[in-house]
Formats: structure tokens, sequence, C-alpha cells
């Protein structure tokens, strides 16, 4: 019978990220086996035959686990020495895995309107962690196609990325202006993460959710010359200087843009905000400018909000396909 076998999904063993603590709940010697559809009718004779025929530890780590501990189905490692081994092998098929992480099927096209509604954590799980086996090539078709954006899609994502930064980048200096010296540090965390959200984009990278999303960020080829940056603003005592720092930011982040050379030219130099004592880069100006490289006329004439998880903070929603895909209505 061909199958698939490997680990992709949810944990942070997938992504590379579990350390010493990732040990405490449901992890272990866990995977998945991807059957063909035909051969759906032989997936619990599979799970039996593993229950029955698993040792009860392998290199001193048991292959049994408990019953699930929370209501998320959390398990944790449980020892045994004789009976059926409780196994952590989830045995599926890749439509039904792509139904139920990322709400889609496998078999047919994706329209834009579908990338949006993706979360890239579930993108990201999908795409990283191991396939050691792969005989039925449908998995690895799966990943191939969910490698990263079409780059229609990419364009739009970097616009609306851009346009977000510029509905705030003038309230790092307007907040503290009126006293709210809070408020205006509240925003500079803000658009830092807007900011290293950007540059995952640049770099045609997924971005993990917030537990993992400064780890991934470190990777990135960029991260060296513009983590100094982040951090004067998120450490400056006064509005000029956190300011400053996030111009900083933005100018090399305009720099990436244009050896992108997906526009024209912009100007990287940070100026005034129209005519008021604030700096900015003027973010728009690349919004405007990625958005009329657009070559889908439907695509180009959307409004700039970007996908789901551009605009939707809720891990109870981004972690939902079904939450994610109800959103669908926000863009027609």
């Amino acid at each position: 019978m061909p199958y698939a076998a490997g680990l992709i999904g949810p944990g942070s063993e997938v992504l590379g990220f579990d350390t010493e603590r990732s040990q405490d709940h449901h992890w272990g010697l866990r995977g998945q086996l991807f059957l063909r559809e035909a051969d759906h009718g032989q997936h619990q004779a599979i799970y039996d035959c593993l229950a029955a025929g698993l040792p009860h530890d392998f290199q001193g780590v048991p292959t049994n686990f408990s019953e699930p501990v929370e209501a998320n189905g959390v398990r944790l490692l449980a020892p045994t020495t004789s009976g059926p081994v409780r196994h952590l092998i989830e045995i599926t098929s890749v439509r039904d895995y792509a139904r139920a992480r990322l709400g889609i099927d496998s078999d047919l096209p994706l329209a834009a309107r579908d990338w949006f509604l993706l979360a890239q954590q579930r993108l990201l799980e999908t795409t990283q962690g191991e396939i050691f086996h792969d005989a039925t090539g449908e998995i690895g078709a799966l990943r191939a196609r969910l490698a990263y954006f079409p780059h229609a899609v990419w364009l739009y994502l970097m616009a609306s990325q851009w346009q977000k930064i510029s509905q705030e980048e003038a309230f790092v200096g307007r907040t503290a202006e009126t006293g709210d010296a809070l408020g205006s540090r509240l925003v500079a965390a803000r658009l830092v993460r807007e900011t290293m959200r950007l540059a995952f984009l640049m770099a045609r990278r997924y971005w993990p959710y917030s537990k993992w999303f400064g780890t991934a960020f470190a990777a990135l080829p960029c991260a060296a010359a513009l983590t100094p940056h982040f951090e004067a603003a998120l450490t400056a005592a006064d509005y000029q200087a956190r300011e400053a720092a996030m111009a900083r930011a933005y100018e090399h982040l305009a720099g990436l843009h244009n050896a992108l050379r997906i526009t024209p030219p912009l100007e990287t130099q940070a100026r005034l905000y129209r005519g008021r004592p604030f700096l900015v880069i003027r973010a728009d100006r690349f919004a405007a400018a990625i958005r009329e490289t657009i070559d889908d006329p439907a695509l180009r004439a959307l409004t700039l909000i970007g996908s789901a998880d551009q605009f939707v903070d809720s891990t109870d929603v981004t972690e939902s396909p079904q939450r994610m895909t109800s959103l669908d209505a926000i863009y027609r």
C-alpha cells in the first residue's frame, strides 16, 4: 500500500523551535501516515496494528500517551510495559489533512481570496516539518503548492502591510505631543510588529504566531540590521528618540523594497508628516506603487486590508479554518 510518512502540522518541534520546556505537554514520538483516499477503510486496521506492534519505548522514550488531559486534546507521555500502545501516529489522507488544518480542498486550485483566509502559522506548519517517505506524491504536491504566496497575492499583501504602517506611523509623535507617553510607546510597539511583518513578506517567509514570531524574525537576512533599531524604539526614553529609531528601520526597509525591483525606485529618506513635526517614511507611497504593479484587475481594486491574519489578532480565529473562512464576506 503506497503511503507517506512524516511529521507536519502543530507542534514547536515541527518548526524547529522546541526546547526542553516543550517536553511537558503533547511532545514525544509521534507522526503521521498519509494514505490514499481509496485506502480510507484501512485506517483503523493500521492504527490497531501499530498499537499492538510498537515497542513500549524507543531509545528510552515511551511510545505510549495518556488520554487527553485538557479540553484542547493535550496528551502526555505515559510509560507502559505491557498491553497495546496508545500511540500518537495520526492516520489520515492528504485531503482530510488539508480540510481539517487549512479549510481547503487539496485537489482544487486556490483563488486569491482563498489565500487571504489561510493563516500563515498554518501554512508554515504544513510546509515545514519533515516528510520522510512519500510514495503517493500527494503530500509533496500539496506542500509545493503552498510553498509561498502567488506573485500577485504577495504584492497585494505587501502593499497592504505598507498601508497598515502608514495609518499609524505619525502617531508615535502625535500621542506624545498630547502628553500620552504610554500611548506613544504602545504605538511604537505596534509599528515594530507591523514592520517586522513587512520584513517577513519581503523575505518571502511565512510568519508564525506570537510565541515564535521574534525567534523566526531573528533568522531573516535583514534581522541583524533592523533589530538594533527596533530595540532602540522600544527602550527609548522620549518620543524623539523613539521616532528616530523607527525612521531608521523604515529607511532600511525602503532600501530593501528598491532592491526587490518590483516598482520604480522610491525615495528612501524619512521626512516630516504633512507639515507636522513627526518623522515618517510616508509608507502609503510604497503601498500605492506596489498596487499599480498588480496585474490582476480584481485584486488591484481591493481595499488594502491584506489577508485575514494581517487584521485579525485572535488565535481563536486564526487557528480555526471555519472561522477564517467565514471572513470571506469582507472581500466581496
